[in-house]
Parts: C-alpha cells; sequence; structure tokens
C-alpha cells in the first residue's frame, strides 16, 4: 500500500511516517517549513493553501491512502479550506482519504460525545475543524473523519513539555482542574489511524483514550512517570479564566475501539512511573 502522510514533519505525522515505514509500506510525507527525519521516506514541500501544489503532490506520488495530519491551528485557509483541496485531489486521483480531526468541534455542553454528535465549536480552531469536516466528506464521501484528543507521547508532545516548564518555573500558568479531555498516546493514535487506512472504514470516528483527565490530573501523570515534583505543578480554574473554549469534553470511542485491534489506552495506562 502506498500512503501518504500529509504533515509528516508534525508530532502526530512523524509517528505515522515511522509506522508506515515499519509495516512495509510504500510512503511518502509533506513538510511546511522543513523535511522530517525520517530517510526512508521522499519528502515533499506542501503548503495546502496553494491547490496547485496539492494536486501535484497527489499526482506525483500516486498513493491508495493519504492520511492528513497537518496542523494549521486556527488559520482558516489552512486548517478549514486546505484538508478540502487536499481531498478533492484524493477523491480526482481515487485515494482514500483519513482525515485527523479534533475534540475541539464540540462545545462540552452535553459532556460525552459519540460519532453521532453534531459539531458545536466554541473557538476559532474548532470552527475550521468543524467547516474542515464537512467540506472533506461532501466532497469524497468515503473519507474517513477521525476525531482525536490530546496527544501525549514520551516526552515529546506540547502537553509533556509543559508540564516540564511549569514544575520548573520556566512558565508562567496553571493546571487546569476543570478542563477535561480523553488524552491518547501518538503510538495508540498512528496505529489505529493506519488500521482505518487499511481497511475499508468510511465516516466519522472517535479516537480518544480511554480515560477521561483533567489537565491537572495529566500533568500529575507526566510528572510521576518523568520524576518531577507534583507540588510544584499550580492549579486554576479554567472557568475563572478568560480562554474560550469548552470546559468538560469526553470522545466515546467505544463503537470505533470495537473494530479496532489496537487498544486507545488511557492516561493512567500509558503514563506510568519509569523504573
Amino acid at each position: 500500500m502506498t500512503v501518504l502522510i500529509v504533515g509528516g514533519s508534525g508530532f502526530l505525522g512523524a509517528e505515522l511516517t515511522r509506522q508506515a515505514v515499519a509495516a512495509g509500506h510504500t510512503t511518502a510525507a509533506t513538510y511546511t517549513t522543513k523535511p522530517g527525519s525520517t530517510r526512508e521516506v521522499p519528502w515533499h514541500a506542501l503548503d495546502l493553501r496553494d491547490p496547485e501544489r496539492v494536486e501535484a503532490v497527489v499526482a506525483k506520488v500516486g498513493p491508495r491512502v493519504v492520511v492528513n495530519a497537518s496542523s494549521g491551528k486556527a488559520d482558516w485557509a489552512v486548517t478549514a479550506e486546505g484538508p478540502v483541496r487536499l481531498a478533492m485531489a484524493a477523491a480526482r486521483s481515487g485515494s482514500r482519504l483519513i482525515h485527523v480531526s479534533s475534540d475541539a468541534v464540540f462545545s462540552g455542553a452535553r459532556v460525552h460525545y459519540d460519532e453521532s454528535c453534531l459539531p458545536d465549536p466554541l473557538t476559532p480552531y474548532g470552527a475550521a475543524k468543524a467547516a474542515a469536516e464537512t467540506g472533506v466528506l461532501l466532497v469524497h464521501p468515503h473519507a474517513v473523519v477521525a476525531r482525536t484528543s490530546l496527544i501525549i507521547g514520551d516526552g515529546q508532545s506540547v502537553h509533556e513539555r509543559a508540564v516540564h516548564e511549569l514544575s520548573s518555573g520556566a512558565r508562567p500558568g496553571v493546571l487546569f482542574t476543570d478542563d477535561i479531555r480523553c488524552p491518547v498516546h501518538v503510538t495508540d493514535l498512528a496505529a489505529a489511524l493506519l488500521e482505518l487506512a487499511s481497511a475499508e472504514a468510511s465516516g466519522i470516528h472517535h479516537l480518544g483514550g480511554n480515560q477521561a483527565l483533567s489537565r491537572h490530573e495529566l500533568g500529575i501523570l507526566i510528572a510521576r512517570r518523568d520524576g518531577l515534583d507534583t507540588s510544584r505543578l499550580p492549579t486554576g480554574l479554567r472557568a475563572d479564566s478568560a480562554l474560550p473554549g469548552a470546559l468538560d469534553v469526553r470522545l466515546d470511542s467505544r463503537a470505533t475501539q470495537r473494530k479496532l485491534r489496537t487498544t486507545l489506552r488511557g492516561g493512567h495506562q500509558f503514563l506510568t512511573p519509569t523504573a
């Protein structure tokens, strides 16, 4: 299977690229500013705002599956419009598409969200992600939209770095006790996405970890794993801050989990202290 990883130089994209190569897939990847570190794959510069370049890269690679792990944050042209351009190119080339979305498409009003729940975002980023979902499925009806939550690794994620910086006093801020998500490990997420890529899946799938944790609970687990002083992690309430966004969003991933060999572990499972 030929796989094109869009956003292959990012945190999730790098793990997708590594696993795709390890699985024996013919793999290509894209980057925005500089190529990733995996030397076994050809790297293609790609700006999702450039429709001609999107078409050219997809045509050159000729992938069986395109996995879009790119991140443009709240940039509408990249995060909302870019995936639609990619979906159109994938549809024209006869490629399957796995589009990675986010739990930011939800407001938290109902707390528990399965795949049947309609987006109701509160932030510009969430709105861009919700728009991308709609556009992708409109132009590529057989695509997969895979919503996920906070992505954790073995020390390299933005969430883990933030805990270290807060613990050392290198950055201001707090870990919210009322901001709840279903964090997932990057290796589990990448494996699940590649499973969906290899299957004949389509439509919306949820790929969150199987435990709900507050930002503070997550930080405590990271600190314990890494031997940090948990008492140095400041706490606060997101409800008391000026930050926009949902408080409690719990992805119900059980329906998707039943289709997968990969277990989407919870934070208490993958954030165990190292010996």
